[in-house]
């Protein structure tokens, strides 16, 4: 029996769900949830590979799987001139940090200590 699927923290949804080339051709190109949070905390935050798997809770290699994986349908997308579309995916919204904590940092959530109600710290 396999392992189940452990879930992936991602900080916030993406603002926009879905990329569509002007002169788009026939078909979409679907990135999950979990692989548009990889490629954000990589390359656009440019964090290792090691501080995202920290940061998304999970092995370092889930991480390099999911990143492969990522930029080859952007590659796909970019090359065949498909519409990209975030949806689904095994992840988590981490409801508990970004904006709820007072930070409002919507990033790098999971490194910060916050207080809950009662004072404590997780």
């Amino acid at each position: 029996m396999p392992r189940p699927i452990k879930p992936r923290y991602v900080c916030r949804m993406p603002k926009c769900g879905r990329f569509t080339p002007s002169e788009a051709a026939d078909g979409e190109i679907v990135l999950t949830v979990d692989e548009y949070e990889v490629i954000r905390l990589i390359d656009l935050e440019n964090n290792t590979q090691e501080d995202c798997a920290a940061q998304m809770h999970v092995a370092r290699t889930t991480v390099q799987g999911i990143y492969e994986a990522a930029r080859r349908k952007l590659a796909q997308a970019i090359v065949e001139g498909k519409a990209i579309v975030i949806a689904g995916g095994d992840f988590k919204l981490c409801d508990r940090y970004g904006s709820q904590c007072g930070r409002g940092c919507g990033r790098n959530c999971h490194r910060h200590q916050c207080a809950d109600a009662e004072g404590k710290t997780e």
